[in-house]
């Protein structure tokens, strides 16, 4: 690699931000600090040294109704990118999640001399596969997190390699239950459930009343029952509220500092699905899945979705290993069951059961950052 390598990352949202920074300083470390980067991130991208052409938080827009106000500046945005690496000629351009704006600026770059990477190969197997016709026309590469997706993609002309998952990075198998309790007096016979309704206020209220009935009735069959209830900040408040009206005492964590701690100190977790369903696999924490969307939404996707599980585990194995109660399964009588039966020896069988799905994943491996800036800089120099 020459010594004036320039790489253009463009995120769109905190996750992507944080994959972002990973990817950054992977790629530091294998070029030795010979390159440079430009491009638009948050807070971990700029402290791996980005300056990012505006605030990335313009981006992190969610939502059909809610993004109508913002196409004017979405779309100018677009337009920004896409001259500024047309006028900087870098030497790849890695666009991370964010689909929609990723094929936005992509398709307004002119010519194909610079390198078009994504990083995050979307779950196209699960729904809409259709929609891989747009990756086709607008990338040269996708990086994928789950092991099946290189085959999919390939199959269907796109150019996709495995990098792992990044919750394999996320330190989830290293918190510290015993100090949990300690800190919280939680005593050694009190049996810890770590409840999480989901990150997004629509997902707890939809949520909050079969997980609470379920706490309610495993609390008549389990003695000095806990109940952790880590939340992000925009949502502690909410969930103080709900918390007070549980039948059992509750923890509430008001930021992500503790909850990897909190993780490996319960016995069993109920969770909305999503990336914390790996987490507390990763944690070894014997789970139960559930989810319920808006009923039009339900209606409206099932025909489209493709796949047999929700849980990523689940669709590594092929086989229910991890209990999924999704849509109208989702009842409180039917998660306290789920859950009772994990305190026994099925969650045992649970942990060692998730294993394989993990490896899978890339656990024991090069990290999923340092084998996507090899990938990256790999397809840099097969471009050159």
């Amino acid at each position: 690699m020459n010594s004036d390598l320039l790489i253009y990352v463009v995120a769109g949202e905190p996750s992507g931000d944080v994959l972002g920074g990973r990817l950054m300083a992977a790629l530091k470390r294998r070029t030795t600090g010979n390159i440079k980067f430009a491009g638009v991130g948050g807070v971990q991208m700029q402290s791996e040294g980005l300056k990012s052409l505006f605030p990335m938080e313009e981006l992190s827009v969610m939502g059909i109704v809610e993004i109508l106000p913002h196409i004017p500046l979405l779309l100018r945005r677009m337009n920004e990118v896409a001259s500024d690496i047309e006028r900087l000629k870098p030497d790849a351009v890695v666009t991370i999640d964010a689909p929609a704006f990723a094929h936005g600026v992509v398709k307004r770059i002119k010519g194909r001399d610079i390198p078009r990477i994504h990083y995050v190969a979307p779950q196209l197997w699960a729904w809409r596969p259709w929609r891989v016709r747009k990756f086709r026309r607008h990338f040269d590469h996708i990086l994928a997190l789950l092991p099946f997706e290189p085959d999919w993609f390939e199959s269907r002309g796109v150019s996709c390699r495995f990098v792992g998952h990044p919750v394999l990075e996320s330190g989830a198998d290293r918190g510290d239950g015993i100090a949990f309790r300690a800190r919280h007096k939680i005593s050694t016979d009190s049996t810890v459930l770590c409840c999480l309704l989901g990150s997004r206020r629509g997902e707890i209220n939809r949520h909050i009343e079969p997980f609470r009935a379920a706490i309610t009735q495993l609390s008549q069959q389990t003695p000095n029952l806990i109940c952790v209830l880590p939340t992000v900040p925009h949502l502690s408040e909410s969930i103080h509220r709900l918390a007070a009206e549980f039948s059992v005492r509750t923890v509430v964590l008001d930021d992500n500092h503790e909850k990897f701690d909190a993780m490996a100190a319960s016995d069993i977790a109920l969770a909305a699905s999503g990336t914390v369903a790996l987490e507390l696999s990763l944690a070894r924490t014997p789970t139960v899945i559930a989810y319920k969307m808006a009923t039009l939404t339900y209606l409206l996707g099932k025909p489209l979705i493709n796949v047999a599980y929700a849980n990523l585990v689940n669709l590594i194995l092929n086989r229910p290993v991890i209990p999924e109660f999704l849509q109208n399964n989702c009842t409180g009588e039917k998660l306290s069951a789920a859950l009772f039966a994990l305190k026994g020896p099925a969650g045992k069988d649970q942990c060692e059961a998730v294993a394989p799905a993990l490896t899978a994943l890339g656990l024991g491996g090069d990290s999923p950052s340092d084998r996507a800036a090899e990938a990256v800089l790999e397809i840099v120099q097969q471009m050159q």
